[in-house]
C-alpha cells in the first residue's frame, strides 16, 4: 500500500500520452493537484512552482475536496455534497462526472469554462442531459452577481495540440461493414462495425474513443413533419426541414425551449402545463414519454412554424464509442462494438440514434463525419512487461479487444487477464474465437467468464473476481494495472466494491485501509475506468 506524505511532490495526474503538449500537461497536472489539494487557493488558482508541482496531502484528503466526482451518484446527492462551495465547484458537481469528453472538456474544465464565461453553451453534457442543463442554468444566474474570479491562465479543453480533424471540425471516414456478434436467439443485437480511415487525417491509440455524428431516422423526421403540418421542403437555414431534422436536430427528449415555445403559442390550462414542463415539472406524469414526437402529440393543437420549431430544438450531438481495434494491426482500419438500443415507453418503440444508424440504417461505403477523442486517463501502461487486468462485460469489452491486439502485435511480455460477461455463453460470447486464439498463442494468460442467464443463479464479473481473489491479489502485488469499462451506475460500482473486499480478505487490510488501497491505485494510474 502506498503511503502519501504531506511533503510537496510532483503530481502526475495526466498520463504522458494525454493529448497535450508537455507545457500544457505540466500546467494541467498542477492545476488539478492544486484544485484538489485541501490547502488549495480559491477555485481555478493552484499553488504552482515552475515545474507544475503543487503541495498535496494524503489521498483521502484529496478525495474529500471533490467527493461528488463519482458517476454513480445522483445529481441531488452531488449537489448536496457541494453545498456552500464556490460557484465553479457547484457547477462541477452538476456535471455527470464521467469525464467522457463528449463536451470537448473534462467535467472540471467544462465547469471552469462556464464559470469564467469562456463557454456560453450550457447543454454540452450529454450524459447529464436535462438535469445538468437545468442545474447549470440555475447556477449561471449567479454569474452576474458573483465576484470576478482571480486572473488566471484558462484551463484548456480536451483538444489535440496540433490542428486537424476534431469535434468541431470532423473528418470524413468510410463506413465499411458490420457483422452481428450475437448468435442464435440472443435478445441482443450487437455489431462489430468497421471504418476505413484512409485519407481522413485521423489516427488513434488503444484507449481512445471514436466520435461520430449520426443521422436521425428519416421515418421519425417524416412523422414529426406530419404532426407539424409542414412541408418537408420548407427552407430552414438553407436546408429543407426534412434535412434539418435528419442531420442537425436532436429528436430525443423534448428540451425546455420547446415547451417554452408552446407556452408562448397557447393560453389557459395548455399554457400552464407547457410552462410547468419548461421549468422541469411533470404535471401529468408523462414526462418520460415526451420526446419530440411525444411532445407534438401532447400539444397537438399547436403548430409552430418550421423555423421557430427548429430553433427550439437542441443540436444533434456526436456520440462517442470505445475503439475496439489496434492501429498496430492496420492503421487505416478502426472498429467499434455497438449494441443497438431499442426499448418501449408507453405504446411506442424508441430507437437509439447512433446505435441504430450504425447497426441498421447506414450502407457500406457511405461517408461518416467523425473524429478521435483522445483518452485523458485510459491507456495501456508504458512498460510492456506490466501485467494487465481488464474487466469489460458486454460491449465494455471493446477497448480490451484493442488492448489485447495491441499487446500481441507489439509482442509485449506482460501478462493479460480478461474478465468478460453477458447473458448467455451460447449466444453472447463476443469475439470468442479471437480470444481463444490469443490464449493459444500465449497472449491472453487468463480469461474469466460470467453468464447471468445460464442458470438459476445470476453470475456477474464481480462474483468471478471474488472467486479468483487470491490470484488477483498476487497480480496486484506484481504491479498489475486494473481497467474497467462499462456501466457506471451499477457494474463499475460493484466491481470497485469487489476490489475492496479482495484487498480486505487477501491483503489482510481493514475495510478503511482497503478503500484507501483502491484510492492509491487510482492515484498511481493503476486503476483506470472508461464508464458511461
Amino acid at each position: 500500500m502506498t503511503i502519501h506524505s504531506a511533503t510537496p511532490v510532483p503530481v502526475e495526474i495526466l498520463p504522458e500520452n494525454a493529448p497535450f503538449s508537455s507545457e500544457q500537461r505540466s500546467w494541467l497536472n498542477g492545476f488539478f493537484a492544486g484544485l484538489l489539494s485541501p490547502d488549495s487557493n480559491p477555485p481555478g488558482m493552484s499553488a504552482l512552482d515552475g515545474s507544475g508541482a503543487a503541495p498535496i496531502a494524503d489521498a483521502g484528503a484529496q478525495e474529500e475536496e471533490a467527493p461528488w466526482h463519482d458517476p454513480s451518484m445522483e445529481i441531488a446527492e452531488r449537489m448536496k455534497l457541494a453545498e456552500g462551495k464556490p460557484l465553479q465547484r457547484r457547477m462541477f458537481a452538476a456535471m455527470a462526472q464521467q469525464d467522457c469528453g463528449q463536451c470537448g472538456y473534462l467535467c472540471a474544465t467544462y465547469s471552469a469554462a462556464v464559470a469564467e464565461k469562456r463557454e456560453p453553451r450550457l447543454n454540452l453534457c450529454s450524459p447529464g442531459g436535462k438535469e445538468t442543463f437545468r442545474m447549470l442554468k440555475t447556477l449561471a444566474l449567479e454569474l452576474d452577481t458573483a465576484a470576478a474570479p482571480p486572473a488566471q491562465v484558462s484551463a484548456p479543453a480536451i483538444v489535440d495540440a496540433n490542428t486537424g480533424p476534431s469535434r468541431e471540425n470532423p473528418a470524413h471516414v468510410t463506413y465499411l461493414s458490420r457483422r452481428r456478434l450475437n448468435k442464435g436467439k440472443s435478445e441482443k443485437h450487437t455489431f462489430h462495425i468497421e471504418f476505413n480511415l484512409s485519407g481522413s487525417g485521423l489516427s488513434y491509440v488503444p484507449g481512445d474513443s471514436f466520435g461520430i455524428y449520426p443521422r436521425n431516422d428519416p421515418r421519425l423526421a417524416d412523422a414529426i413533419i406530419a404532426l407539424l403540418g409542414a412541408r418537408p421542403d420548407a427552407q430552414v437555414n438553407g436546408k429543407s426541414l426534412h434535412q434539418c431534422l435528419v442531420e442537425d436536430c436532436a429528436l430525443g427528449p423534448a428540451p425546455d425551449s420547446l415547451f417554452q415555445l408552446f407556452s408562448y403559442m397557447s393560453g389557459g390550462e395548455t399554457r400552464r402545463k407547457a410552462q410547468a414542463l419548461a421549468s422541469g415539472e411533470d404535471p401529468d406524469g408523462d414526462l418520460d414519454r415526451l420526446d419530440i414526437l411525444g411532445a407534438l402529440h401532447k400539444f397537438s393543437g399547436l403548430r409552430p412554424g418550421a423555423e421557430a420549431f427548429v430553433e427550439a430544438l437542441d443540436p444533434l450531438q456526436p456520440r462517442l464509442y470505445s475503439i475496439s481495434s489496434s492501429p498496430r494491426r492496420d492503421p487505416a482500419l478502426l472498429s467499434l462494438t455497438v449494441d443497438t438500443v431499442r426499448y418501449r415507453i408507453g405504446q411506442r418503440e424508441r430507437l437509439g440514434v447512433a446505435s441504430t444508424y450504425l447497426g441498421e440504417r447506414i450502407n457500406d461505403g457511405e461517408p461518416v463525419r467523425a473524429f478521435i477523442q483522445k483518452a485523458h486517463a485510459f491507456a495501456l501502461p508504458a512498460d510492456p512487461t506490466t501485467p494487465v487486468i481488464m474487466v469489460g462485460p458486454g460491449t465494455g469489452v471493446a477497448p480490451f479487444r484493442a488492448f489485447l491486439h495491441d499487446r500481441a502485435a507489439a509482442d509485449a511480455p506482460g501478462k493479460n487477464w480478461l474478465f468478460f460477461g453477458h447473458q448467455h455463453r451460447e449466444s453472447d460470447f463476443f469475439y470468442e474465437e479471437e480470444f481463444e486464439d490469443l490464449r493459444t498463442r500465449g497472449k491472453l494468460q487468463r480469461l474469466t467468464l460470467a453468464w447471468s442467464r445460464d442458470s438459476g443463479q445470476k453470475i456477474y464479473v464481480q462474483d468471478r473476481m471474488r472467486e479468483t481473489g487470491a490470484d488477483l491479489w498476487r497480480w496486484f502485488e506484481e504491479g498489475a494495472h486494473f481497467y474497467i469499462c462499462g456501466d457506471a451506475k451499477r457494474m463499475a460500482k460493484d466491481v470497485e466494491r469487489a476490489l475492496v473486499d479482495i484487498a480486505a480478505q487477501h491483503g489482510a487490510l481493514t475495510t478503511d485501509k482497503a478503500v484507501a488501497w483502491v484510492a492509491s491505485l487510482k492515484k498511481a494510474q493503476r486503476f483506470q475506468a472508461d464508464v458511461y
